[in-house]
């Protein structure tokens, strides 16, 4: 079984951070299912940069069009960033072979599937 935990793209219905543990090869159809989601997270950020980077050179953009990018903007960040979160957990190893410690400096593995 794989000692670290791979963060999910998604939160959970309470709207917590969710974690796949998994005993395979990393292959398995959730974790497929994950990196989909964070495929098509990314692309979306890098349509609405486009977007973005169109509509600032609009002079005819109104505030609540501007708004609501920026709340997108906001949305897609927080995408990628779960996604660099991730995948840089994934890249991480110890060479003693401890799990990778999270943010709050507490192993992954010890805080359960959402925290």
């Amino acid at each position: 079984m794989s000692t670290r935990p791979r963060l999910l793209p998604w939160p959970s219905e309470a709207g917590q951070r969710c974690f796949l543990v998994t005993d395979d090869d990393g292959n398995s159809r959730l974790a497929r299912l994950a990196d989909e989601m964070e495929a098509a997270q990314l692309k979306a950020g890098v349509e609405l940069l486009g977007h973005a980077r169109k509509m600032l050179g609009d002079h005819k953009v109104s505030e609540g069009e501007l708004r609501f990018l920026v709340k997108s903007l906001c949305e897609a960040l927080g995408d990628a960033l779960r996604v660099a979160e991730s995948r840089g957990g994934r890249l991480l190893s110890c060479a003693d072979g401890e799990p990778h410690e999270g943010a709050d400096r507490a192993p992954e593995c010890e805080r359960g599937a959402c925290e």
